[in-house]
């Protein structure tokens, strides 16, 4: 029994001058934290995306629709009603054509997810009559 008193005297003397501790402990938490930031990077940059393809949707078919209330004027008047919209909801106008009585218009939103990464999100609206 004296033995084991005297190990666990010498185990505990190391302990309180810090020879039995190396740091692995941190380690493994420092490489945690990092994972977890860069998966929290990930994540924001994928819903920044997805935002931006839902803001450029909406403008798309805003613009769309707007162009179609003025689709018997000329292509540039429609066009450029459509273009009001568009802009008014935070994006770029692509293109805008007329087919038939029907009005597409395409839009751009440019996002920047990460710092120094810059996206365009794209989408393409349809506004004309109801068909039977």
């Amino acid at each position: 029994m004296g033995w084991k008193l005297g190990w666990l005297a010498r185990r505990a003397g190391r302990r309180a001058a810090g020879g039995g501790e190396r740091g692995g402990a941190t380690i493994c938490l420092l490489g945690v934290v990092l994972l977890f930031v860069v998966a929290g990077l990930f994540g924001a940059g994928v819903g920044a995306a997805r935002v931006a393809r839902q803001q450029a949707g909406v403008a798309a078919d805003l613009g769309a629709l707007a162009g179609a209330a003025r689709v018997l004027q000329d292509e540039p008047v429609t066009c450029a009603r459509a273009a009001e919209l568009v802009a008014a909801n935070a994006a770029r106008l692509v293109r805008c054509r007329i087919d038939g009585l029907d009005v597409l218009v395409t839009a751009e939103v440019i996002v920047s997810p990460l710092p120094g990464m810059t996206r365009s999100a794209r989408a393409t609206g349809r506004a004309g009559p109801l068909r039977g």
